[in-house]
């Protein structure tokens, strides 16, 4: 079986898995959800959605946060860690948004890779949920850990590994290929321990015959 046919026996079983399976991120706009993804960096989900309910409070626009003392910005996103450096690219691209885009997060990767602390996964995800239009799959931890497991890549970095996805993944189930994967990570594919005696795609996963029939 080729990865294209594999990759596509795969994401029906996931389909079915995970059926609500959707963006964790809480957001409501472009900018919110372009936010949430810069926090999200070395940081769970959960965490940062227990912290963006007080920073979009406080902050409604890119023109608010660009105004903000970064201390105050650093003070209230302290607990997603690294909070200086997320602070920062959060203030430099709101500054770049209000000024050289109107406020509003554009719809053009070329754009969203110009701002600090935004590479192809972050606006990726923008694009794929926001704007309905992702130029990669999102690869984040659990990507890089279950792509290589089920045999779809043999590369460790981001960017090869987008490149191999996009190649058997169709590009209509890009956004949500990444949203099952999650969801499978954290439910069952977990990098300690994972379960692979309930795993739906044990019989694709190269990982698996490894382990069980070396």
């Amino acid at each position: 079986m080729d990865k294209k046919e594999q990759s596509k026996k795969i994401i029906l079983i996931l389909k079915k898995s995970y059926p609500l399976a959707k963006c964790s991120l809480n957001y409501s706009n472009p900018l919110q959800l372009l936010i949430a993804t810069i926090l999200s960096a070395q940081c769970t989900d959960k965490r940062v959605n227990k912290t963006t309910p007080a920073l979009f409070k406080r902050f409604k626009t890119a023109k608010d946060f660009a105004s903000a003392h970064i201390v105050e910005i650093e003070n209230i996103v302290k607990s997603c860690g690294f909070y200086r450096s997320k602070a920062k690219s959060i203030s430099e691209t709101c500054k770049r948004l209000a000024a050289d885009y109107k406020g509003i997060v554009p719809n053009k990767i070329e754009d969203l890779l110009k701002f600090r602390g935004v590479a192809r996964k972050t606006a990726n995800v923008v694009l794929g949920n926001v704007f309905h239009d992702p130029q990669g799959v999102v690869v984040d931890t659990h990507m890089i850990r279950i792509a290589n497991r089920l045999g779809l890549t043999k590369n460790k970095d981001p960017i090869k590994i987008e490149q191999d996805l996009n190649k058997i993944i169709p590009k209509k189930e890009w956004t949500m290929f990444s949203h099952y994967v999650i969801a499978h990570g954290r439910a069952v594919c977990k990098a300690q321990n994972p379960k692979c005696d309930v795993c739906p795609l044990k019989k694709y996963c190269e990982y698996y015959k490894k382990i069980y029939y070396r």
